[in-house]
């Protein structure tokens, strides 16, 4: 910046336009080796990192709506992958102790970043709404996920409490009233039970299975076959022997909730329609996409046959049936 050029970014017109959360997280992004970059293209681009942020927070208050301790589950009973989201904060916990103890924040906030994009919102949160927003209040894997956000919760509040002041205390306040403070707790700590190295080897290779069946699922969209993926059927064809090896040991339903299709198969005995074929030579599968068979569920969104077979609830699947019928009513926020 030069005096003389005109082009200096005043400290107080950031704060008056854009806030003072997001001149800090700009400091905290700089890499303080280099010239450090300062503009309305730069501040633009913190501005977007820091919605992020601040939508994954309120993802996640809203799935906590009305939660308790008693709902929590231990951590040998939670789902693979809730355990992995725990040992993704455990990895991350590591790396904020570090800069703790070093003073080197570089890189922190991006990472924290990337985890809430790529890891939360791209992945777990779009794997879990079906759960959070529709499983009945007491299903085991409800119970779980809202085990994992009220930790999330936690982590993300006080680790971004030092840069995003104010969003962190609006953020915790929400949850835990005025008469707490996220700038009286200390920086969440991990259990060191959550770092699990072989779970995340697992669940890397899951999560690239799930870009090679998305994409083909998204050719199928491109064509009018299917307009949502929940209108998806989805088959996977081994090429020889030990084509399915690749999926582990995951459970079909659990496939089905990880791709966010109605219907997921393995064909083993070369049924499946050749015209929805999506062959790829270096892949040990192949992988089928058409339209589930049912109608959609007018809760839940997902193609079932069963749907109709309630008289009381003919545009319900079962699943929904019994949480309607229970009486049982929540309140979650959308992101």
């Amino acid at each position: 910046m030069s005096k003389s050029l005109g082009n200096v970014v005043a400290p107080q017109s950031v704060t008056d336009t854009l806030g003072a959360d997001i001149l800090r997280l700009w400091v905290m992004t700089a890499d303080t080796s280099e010239d450090l970059r300062v503009g309305p293209e730069i501040l633009k681009q913190q501005g977007e990192l820091y919605r992020r942020l601040r939508n994954t927070l309120r993802w996640v208050l809203g799935g906590l709506e009305g939660f308790s301790a008693d709902e929590a589950v231990a951590y040998a009973a939670l789902p693979e992958l809730e355990r992995w989201v725990l040992h993704r904060l455990s990895e991350l916990g590591a790396r904020v102790a570090g800069a703790v103890e070093s003073h080197d924040w570089i890189g922190v906030y991006p990472e924290l970043h990337a985890f809430c994009a790529a890891d939360l919102s791209a992945f777990y949160f779009d794997v879990r709404k079906d759960a959070l927003y529709c499983d009945a209040p007491g299903s085991p894997t409800r119970r779980a996920v809202r085990t994992v956000l009220d930790v999330l919760h936690r982590c993300l509040a006080t680790w971004l409490a030092p840069v995003l002041c104010f969003t962190a205390e609006e953020a915790w306040q929400a949850r835990f009233g005025d008469g707490d403070s996220v700038h009286e707790q200390r920086l969440f700590e991990a259990s060191a039970d959550w770092q699990d190295d072989v779970l995340a080897s697992r669940w890397q290779a899951i999560r690239e299975l799930r870009g090679v069946v998305t994409r083909s699922v998204e050719v199928q969209r491109n064509y009018k076959v299917i307009t949502s993926s929940l209108q998806a059927a989805v088959t996977i064809k081994p090429k020889g022997h030990g084509g399915t090896n690749a999926f582990g040991d995951l459970l079909l339903d659990g496939w089905k909730d990880i791709l966010i299709v109605s219907s997921f198969q393995v064909d083993l005995d070369g049924h499946m329609k050749p015209a929805f074929v999506d062959v790829k030579p270096d892949l040990p599968f192949d992988v089928g996409v058409d339209r589930a068979a049912g109608s959609k569920c007018a809760r839940c969104w997902k193609v079932l046959e069963e749907v109709g077979e309630s008289h009381r609830h003919p545009q319900l699947c079962r699943r929904c049936v019994a949480v309607v019928e229970s009486g049982v009513t929540y309140r979650v926020a959308a992101e």
